[in-house]
């Protein structure tokens, strides 16, 4: 980096010195757990902008060029011919531009801290997606650390045992080596990448100059000829050798020639103008690195035949006799012994030493590409760890914070560099460098597809927090760039893109799955909010079928952790089937802060997602219970997300209740019907209200509702048709795995004479409604007078309540008490009260192991008074020992046996 900056730009060699600390950290004052610890002097002295962007377009020029320009480019010029050599390197350029725009995009939307691609798909996508491409970025970087180092290797030309095994273990000393550079500190590394840029501009231009050089008779014999319109002829056209050539198995392995685009990145949170910064960086970059790859390719299959003997000795020194083969015959030599043999050991199509051979010097083009592979090896090994270290330290995945933890003034991740070394050492066991390639390829072919989809998903979703400072990128070639990238993964090979798929497939499941506490703002929510807006709306403007009725509940719970029974009832046919409310009815007298208000709420839903409760909490503030509920029956919902079913928990302690409580809660029941609301009662023996629970210790309550409830029974007494929803609510329940093995039983009411008949005509009903319920029974002893003593239980409840003495003459009960029970009313109702007494009998005698007993709810009466109303539902569910859910419709219908 002491190189970019000259004194005409106005950078010092200290300014430049801070630089090189700067660049591989980050360049950023972090905060929280990504601050690290460099002296507050030297984050106060920037370098200059210009300094930095020069800074960053020649960081990422070296980690571009890397093992393929000097030791596949030609190999793959031969192949696949001149023209489709440029459309390959076109093709890499355009997804490799289109990804750096998007990056651009991204990235100057906000501040960017360390982590690089991770830390910006992340927070743009969310952790569902950036996580696992954390990982496999991460793991790209390892592995093409190891992709070079073989290349290394190669190029070195050590012998020690055979070609295989001097790979390997040249590739190993040499991860080893670049580990301990890394490990000496930033400086070292910045200095080691100093000495490779100008090995390389020295290569380069040793290589050119080389070209326009007459070749001597050594170089001829190698199939050198200088610049010859015959020769770039020869190679426009593809010459594929071997079975498994062919255009994407070379464009996957000329790949990972461009794929270094993303190691500036990390440094673009302290640029001073990252908008400009930024793509002008990394489009210089990749504009510069292309042009050297057009350039190699086109001069080295202008100037080399493609096959060459390397022997002196086949020239022609006369007239050619016999067949020659051959580019070589038009320029007096004859190739063809080699040819036919296929031992050629020289020209295009045969060597990797190609642009040394073509060079002015030999020996300066393997000095460039021991530097183009060092440095990038050297760039990837130090991008992995603090990709990886960011990772750990969002906690997202577990068994990993190991690797968090950092060291030294500079936070250091050294265990994240052990981890890296350990998985590039593993690929450079290999050996291989073409099968290294195509799968670092796919790896990175994963991560540019998300890198764009990112930028896609961002625009498309018109979030208002999408404001980048960088404009010029569109959503729609972002769009094709990440569809580009996703196909070419799997077409550069099918067997690496599938596994790259699984593997990103399965970190995604985990996340989904344990969803992380993690609120980054990420574009996935507001693609989430577009999606709920747009159904909703849509929804709004379709009339309602019996055919798609659910029980839409508005749950009266108060605090859910006050009444978890009620909660888990509701939420065991509403979960991921329909829409459940829970309404907190909060009395004036008991409202509270604003602050305080949404801190309980933030509490009360916390727990509501810990005991995966799928449901909205509504706290609503009122004088009373029947105001109260009736502003959430009018104003809960939003269009058709509105509730139809009011839900309510059975008031056990209404004896002991004020007469005005109950005259609360039965105008409740009344105003349920009144709004056209169906509604159920849930009465539990133990009853439902807790007051003494605390918040943070609820989520250990276990209820009946979340056992499994084997093969008991469900008992439908249906004893009024009330639109369907009375079977419906117990229908839904059995396809709950803790309730779909209990049986259903329905119970109607009928006459001796024709019980066979009312049988037979209730499954017939039950089966034309596809309703598996195959066990009815008739009651034909409902009329019976009940028990003496449970009737004189009945009296005894609602004496409290009795007006005995007749009322003055001129006042009626309702102005004196309205909830008191005259003689008169009470005979009145006697046969309806008798009636109740008499069905619990049967319930209790029929019931006494049943799961859960549904019962049609009565109607109340306007001229019965709340407290015998309150009786009646009383005693019409006392003494079971399971629960009991009174259920009454607003007579729609909500079931229906017709198709259309």
């Amino acid at each position: 980096d002491l190189l970019i900056n000259s004194a005409s730009e106005g950078g010092s060699k200290a300014e430049l010195q801070r630089f090189s600390v700067y660049s591989t950290l980050d360049m950023v004052p972090k905060q929280g757990h990504y601050a690290n610890t460099l002296p507050q002097k030297q984050l106060r002295s920037r370098p200059s902008l210009e300094a930095l962007r020069r800074a960053f377009k020649i960081r990422t020029m070296l980690n571009i060029w890397g093992v393929i320009l000097f030791l596949r480019l030609t190999l793959i010029t031969s192949q696949a011919g001149i023209v489709l050599t440029w459309v390959i390197i076109l093709m890499s350029v355009l997804i490799t531009t289109i990804t750096a725009i998007s990056i651009s995009a991204v990235a100057t939307n906000g501040k960017v801290l360390s982590g690089g691609p991770y830390f910006l798909i992340s927070r743009s996508l969310g952790p569902e997606i950036g996580a696992p491409i954390g990982v496999i970025f991460s793991f790209a970087n390892s592995q093409a650390c190891a992709l070079n180092a073989v290349g290394f290797a190669e190029a070195s030309g050590i012998v020690i045992v055979d070609d295989l095994n001097d790979v390997r273990i040249i590739g190993v000393i040499t991860v080893f080596i670049l580990l301990l550079i890394s490990l000496a500190g930033m400086e070292w590394e910045t200095k080691a990448q100093i000495f490779f840029f100008i090995a390389l501009m020295s290569s380069f231009a040793n290589y050119l100059v080389g070209t326009v050089i007459p070749p001597s008779k050594e170089k001829q014999a190698q199939g050198i000829f200088g610049y010859r319109s015959e020769i770039f002829i020869a190679n426009l056209a593809p010459n594929w050798r071997g079975p498994d050539s062919n255009f994407f198995q070379m464009f996957g392995l000329f790949f990972p020639a461009v794929s270094g685009i993303l190691y500036g990145v990390n440094i673009c949170g302290d640029l001073k103008d990252p908008n400009i910064a930024i793509p002008k960086g990394t489009l210089l970059a990749i504009f510069w690195t292309t042009i050297s790859y057009l350039v190699i390719s086109i001069t080295a299959a202008s100037c080399v035949v493609q096959d060459a003997s390397g022997n002196i000795s086949d020239i022609l020194t006369g007239n050619i006799t016999g067949v020659c083969m051959g580019q070589g015959c038009q320029f007096g030599w004859n190739f063809t012994e080699c040819i036919v043999s296929q031992s050629c050991q020289d020209g295009l199509a045969n060597t990797q030493q190609v642009m040394g051979q073509l060079s002015g010097w030999y020996y300066l083009v393997i000095v460039g590409a021991f530097a183009a592979t060092l440095s990038s090896a050297l760039g990837y090994l130090v991008s992995a760890p603090k990709i990886f270290q960011c990772l750990c330290r969002d906690k997202i995945y577990p068994y990993i914070g190991v690797f968090a933890k950092g060291y030294g003034k500079n936070d250091e991740p050294l265990r994240a560099y052990m981890l890296s070394f350990i998985i590039a050492v593993a690929f450079t066991l290999i050996g291989n460098l073409d099968t290294i390639a195509i799968l670092n390829s796919s790896l990175f072919m994963c991560v540019y597809a998300l890198i764009n989809f990112s930028c896609f998903h961002a625009s498309i979703t018109n979030s208002p927090g999408w404001r980048p400072q960088f404009i010029y990128y569109n959503k729609w070639v972002s769009l094709f760039g990440a569809v580009v990238s996703f196909v070419l993964m799997f077409l550069f090979s099918w067997w690496a893109g599938l596994i790259t798929l699984i593997v990103f497939i399965l970190l995604c499941l985990y996340i989904y799955y344990k969803k992380p506490k993690l609120n980054w703002g990420s574009t996935i929510q507001a693609g989430s909010y577009n999606i709920a807006l747009s159904a909703s709306l849509a929804l709004s403007g379709v009339e309602d079928h019996v055919k798609n009725f659910r029980p839409q509940c508005l749950v009266l719970t108060g605090p859910p952790t006050q009444r978890p029974a009620l909660v888990d009832f509701v939420n065991s046919f509403t979960k991921n089937a329909s829409l459940m409310i829970c309404g907190d009815i909060i009395m004036v007298s008991q409202s509270k802060s604003k602050t305080r208000l949404q801190d309980d709420t933030d509490r009360l839903v916390k727990w509501m997602n810990k005991r995966k409760v799928r449901s909205f909490y509504s706290p609503f503030t009122a004088d009373s219970l029947r105001v109260g509920a009736r502003h959430l029956l009018q104003a809960s919902g939003l269009g058709k997300l509105k509730p139809n079913t009011l839900v309510l928990g059975f008031k056990s302690n209404w004896r002991a209740s004020s007469p005005e409580s109950i005259e609360d809660y039965i105008t409740t029941i009344n105003d349920t019907f009144d709004s056209n609301y169906c509604l159920c009662i849930l009465r539990m023996m133990d009853g439902l209200y807790n007051p003494f629970v605390f918040i943070l210790s609820v989520g250990e309550i276990e209820t009946v509702f979340q056992d499994d409830q084997g093969k008991k029974t469900i008992d439908i007494y249906w004893i009024a048709d009330d639109g369907g929803l009375t079977l419906l609510v117990p229908y839904l329940l059995t396809r709950r795995k803790r309730w779909s093995r209990c049986k259903v039983r329905v119970f109607i009411v009928g006459e001796e004479l024709n019980m066979e008949e009312s049988c037979k005509e209730m499954l017939a009903l039950l089966k034309r409604f596809r309703l598996d319920f195959n066990e009815v029974t008739v009651m034909t002893d409902c009329e019976r007078r009940p028990q003496a003593k449970n009737l004189d239980r009945f009296v005894d409840s609602v004496a409290p309540f009795r007006l005995y003495d007749e009322p003055q003459e001129g006042v009626s009960v309702s102005q004196n008490a309205p909830w008191k029970i005259s003689d008169r009313e009470f005979e009145a109702f006697k046969l309806k009260s008798e009636a109740k007494v008499r069905l619990n009998e049967i319930i209790r005698r029929n019931s006494k192991r049943a799961a859960l007993v549904v019962v049609s709810l009565p109607v109340p009466h306007s001229d019965c008074t709340s407290a015998l109303y309150m009786a009646w539902l009383d005693t019409l569910t006392c003494g079971l020992h399971c629960p009991v859910v009174l259920i009454r419709g607003n007579q729609e219908n909500v079931l229906t046996f017709y198709c259309q």
